[in-house]
C-alpha cells in the first residue's frame, strides 16, 4: 500500500450550544485544531425533490492518528472544514493495527 500524501490541511470543529438570545439554542463551530491529510473521494449522488437538486459527495480522509481520549482525535458529531467546503464526519477507525494513522469516512455538502 502506498502511503498517503497529507497534504490538504483540514480543520477539526465541534458544535457547541449558545444561547440565541430568543430563548432557545444555537449551534456554533469552534475549532479543536489543525489536520494535514489526504482526502480521497467515494462516491456521490444527486436526488431530486421539492423543486431542487441535492447532490452528496463522501470521502475517505486519512491523517495521523491519536489517541483516544485526545481532543485532537475525530468523533463522528465533528466536521472538517477546508476553506469553505464542510466534510461532516460520519465515521472513523484505525487505518491500519499499527494505529499511525486514521481513517475518517465524510460527507461534503451535509448538513452537520
Amino acid at each position: 500500500m502506498n502511503a498517503p500524501k497529507l497534504t490538504r490541511r483540514l480543520v477539526l470543529e465541534a458544535p457547541v450550544e449558545t444561547a440565541d438570545g430568543g430563548g432557545g439554542l444555537s449551534i456554533v463551530w469552534t475549532p479543536l485544531g489543525t489536520h494535514w491529510a489526504e482526502i480521497r473521494a467515494a462516491s456521490a449522488r444527486e436526488t431530486a425533490g421539492g423543486g431542487r437538486r441535492d447532490a452528496r459527495v463522501t470521502h475517505r480522509v486519512t491523517i495521523r492518528s491519536a489517541a483516544i481520549a485526545s481532543p485532537q482525535r475525530p468523533s463522528a458529531e465533528q466536521r472538517f472544514r477546508l476553506g469553505s467546503r464542510i466534510f461532516a464526519i460520519r465515521g472513523v477507525a484505525d487505518e491500519d493495527m499499527r494505529g499511525r494513522l486514521l481513517t475518517c469516512w465524510v460527507e461534503e455538502g451535509a448538513l452537520s
